[in-house]
């Protein structure tokens, strides 16, 4: 069953239909992922990035938040397994499952993990005049606004960012004060990262009602 919130369940398990399958490796991936509970991309948000590699063609991706593989994995097969790909991960037990995965899979040999704090490492990689055009953030939620800042030295002209569970089960469009106090900073600094995205003029945005919200970001140097 479709877990969005976000839609309509029956458009949401409609639309989840309409995702082309995954390979045999990958599915068994995802499905292990979803046992041991670990977070991963919903169907709806495989289909929108599986569009926009398309659209975009990227020449090179960087991935936040690595977790057990599974998202790295799937860019890559999307983007037929030949597009150098950076992903970040800090969790001591995610970085080996995601090693183990990405050892046992020859096609993903273009795949580059880097171990280490987010934040730490994206400063590295523009110390090492990185650049990407494709950008997948689905890291500490609450981290987002220092990422955006830290991001902005690493993307081309015209790169496309893709920011994940930016609405938290619908939660971020209501008032702080109907959230659970435990909750609160997440959401604060959810609304700030969309308040941001939004009213910068390097980037031109949309929000979309996708698995648990995705933003589409263009970046443009003024």
């Amino acid at each position: 069953m479709n877990d969005s919130l976000l839609v309509n369940p029956h458009i949401a398990e409609y639309a989840s239909t309409l995702v082309p399958d995954l390979p045999d490796w990958l599915a068994d991936t995802e499905r292990r992922a979803r046992i041991e509970e670990v977070p991963i991309i919903r169907k709806e948000a495989q289909g929108l990035l599986r569009f926009l590699l398309a659209l975009c063609r990227p020449k090179s991706i960087l991935e936040i938040g690595t977790a057990v593989g599974f998202s790295a994995s799937f860019m890559e097969d999307c983007v037929g397994y030949d597009v150098p790909l950076t992903t970040i991960e800090k969790v001591p037990a995610r970085i080996k499952a995601a090693k183990k995965l990405f050892s046992e899979m020859p096609q993903l040999s273009k795949i580059t993990l880097r171990e280490g704090d987010a934040a730490e490492v994206l400063a590295d990689l523009a110390a090492e005049d990185k650049k990407f055009d494709f950008v997948f953030l689905d890291a500490a939620k609450a981290q987002y606004p220092q990422y955006l800042k830290l991001l902005r030295p690493l993307l081309t002209e015209g790169a496309l960012l893709v920011t994940d569970n930016v609405l938290q089960e619908g939660s971020v469009a209501e008032s702080k004060f109907t959230v659970q106090r435990r909750d609160r900073t997440i959401h604060l600094r959810m609304r700030e990262y969309i308040d941001e995205l939004f009213h910068d003029d390097s980037f031109t945005s949309t929000l979309l009602p996708v698995g648990d919200g995705m933003t589409v970001s263009v970046y443009r140097r003024r």
